[in-house]
């Protein structure tokens, strides 16, 4: 039995599945990821992008913020990849805990999905908390601004601030009550998201699928490095 089997037969064994995803899981949609070797974090930006994407640099400069996010963090149109699908596909049986502000796993018809960094799909102003539409950002030059007059932020967890406490405790949740982890395209190095995996009970399996290693490779029951749209593909 080759891995992707063995991945294929603890999917149909387990009752109750945890995919916890990062960047790389929606690379094959057309977004880049932050750490890969075509990342984020490769490209010329003004400032490190881990400055750019905080909550103080959003304060004190909108506009540049505004100038790198349009270019390289709104969805635009990307679709679901094989990945998201073979996800949405398992149904109720399968909970989505994402690092992503893609929306792409509601998009391929995932239900449970907690978006533990928030999304890039919904925005609110700084001042009366109004909501917007992507599509409004998208056609608003420079910064985008409420009725109001105030800013519009997205609705992500910028550097600099807390998790949602709420989502986090729904995470914690699933990973406890869950029969099988599947990590897919994450690093598991930002925290305290990769912290989640922590949660799995002892007899849960944990999967990881990743392009480059992680440092929870050891502590896995299945490891594979790979391209994740084949993968799933051969699932």
């Amino acid at each position: 039995m080759n891995k992707t089997q063995n991945f294929s037969a603890l999917l149909s064994a387990a009752s109750r599945v945890v995919f916890l995803t990062g960047a790389g899981i929606s690379t094959a949609s057309g977004l880049s990821d932050f750490r890969g070797k075509e990342g984020l974090e490769k490209r010329k930006s003004p400032v490190p992008y881990e400055t750019l994407l905080s909550i103080d640099f959003f304060r004190r400069d909108p506009e540049t913020f505004y100038k790198y996010y349009k270019d390289f963090l709104i969805v635009g149109d990307a679709k679901p990849n094989v990945a998201h699908k073979k996800i949405a596909a398992l149904g109720e049986k399968a909970t989505v805990v994402t690092q992503n502000i893609d929306g792409l796993h509601q998009l391929a018809g995932s239900k449970n999905v907690i978006e533990v960094h928030g999304t890039t799909l919904s925005y609110s102003c700084v001042k009366c908390r109004a909501s917007y539409p992507e599509s409004y950002v998208k056609t608003a030059p420079g910064v985008p601004k409420c009725a109001c007059g105030g800013i519009l932020r997205p609705d992500i967890v910028f550097y600099g601030e807390m998790l949602d406490d709420n989502k986090v405790s729904q995470a914690v949740r699933a990973i406890r009550q869950c029969d099988l982890l599947v990590v897919v395209g994450s690093s598991l190095v930002v925290y305290p998201a990769a912290g989640l995996v922590r949660y799995k009970k002892p007899e849960a399996k944990l999967v990881i699928v990743n392009y480059d290693p992680t440092p929870y490779d050891s502590y896995a029951d299945l490891v594979i490095h790979d391209d994740i749209s084949a993968v799933f593909g051969a699932l």
